[in-house]
């Protein structure tokens, strides 16, 4: 070693290290993939002995409150800590679908929720997720305010539903699940209006960078 800086000595610092991409088997995808694992045990849970018994529906909501809490994290440990892959882009979106698709179908199945309801919340969310593969190469629809309330809504108000609730609670329930739907018409025309907007801006922008190229 001389303790000459490699600047001086017309040498080179160390390149800055290059950022590996993040690995499959990371904390965010073992959440999604959890969440996947629990939709059969969920239906196993609540359909159990008739779908009506107080305590298989107890667990069934245990099982349905995990795949929630999960759902909160995992997209934020992928983000915070660049842990985004491309399975989890496609998985989680999946794994959100599924619980809760699969929680309104039991629940109408059952004869506990009209079936209508379910027709709205699984007729917005599978639109909306299509309508974001429609427009991805334009740009990214990002989750407004409107639509988180609206995840918690359905949330808490399937949550009730999944529970044998009785009295002032099952009165509240139906409040809860009517905000719910709600939410899910209002922020899934919200959705609509964005997307309609980032398609014609984004081909607009095409459009003209085909202009601007001809004219050369």
């Amino acid at each position: 070693m001389t303790g000459v800086p490699a600047s001086a000595t017309g040498g080179h610092a160390p390149a800055a290290s290059v950022r590996r991409p993040a690995g499959l088997w990371n904390i965010a995808n073992i959440l999604t993939m959890v969440r996947l694992l629990l939709v059969p045990g969920f239906v196993l849970l609540i359909l159990h002995n008739g779908g009506h018994d107080p305590a298989w529906r107890s667990f069934a909501w245990a099982a349905f409150a995990i795949a929630m809490i999960t759902d909160l994290f995992d997209g934020h440990l992928a983000r915070a800590y660049d842990l985004v892959t491309d399975f989890g882009k496609i998985a989680d979106p999946i794994a959100d679908k599924a619980i809760m698709g699969a929680a309104l179908i039991c629940l109408s199945a059952l004869g506990d929720l009209p079936w209508w309801v379910t027709g709205v919340i699984l007729f917005r969310e599978i639109g909306i997720t299509l309508m974001r593969f429609w427009v991805i190469r334009h740009g990214v629809i990002p989750a407004s305010r409107g639509g988180k309330m609206k995840t918690l809504a359905q949330g808490v108000a399937v949550g009730m539903y999944i529970l044998m609730l009785n009295g002032a609670l099952a009165t509240a329930r139906f409040w809860v699940m009517a905000v719910a739907v709600v939410l899910t018409v209002a922020t899934g025309l919200d959705y609509v209006k964005q997307a309609v907007v980032l398609r014609r801006a984004g081909r607009a922008a095409a459009g003209a960078g085909n202009s601007g190229t001809a004219s050369r």
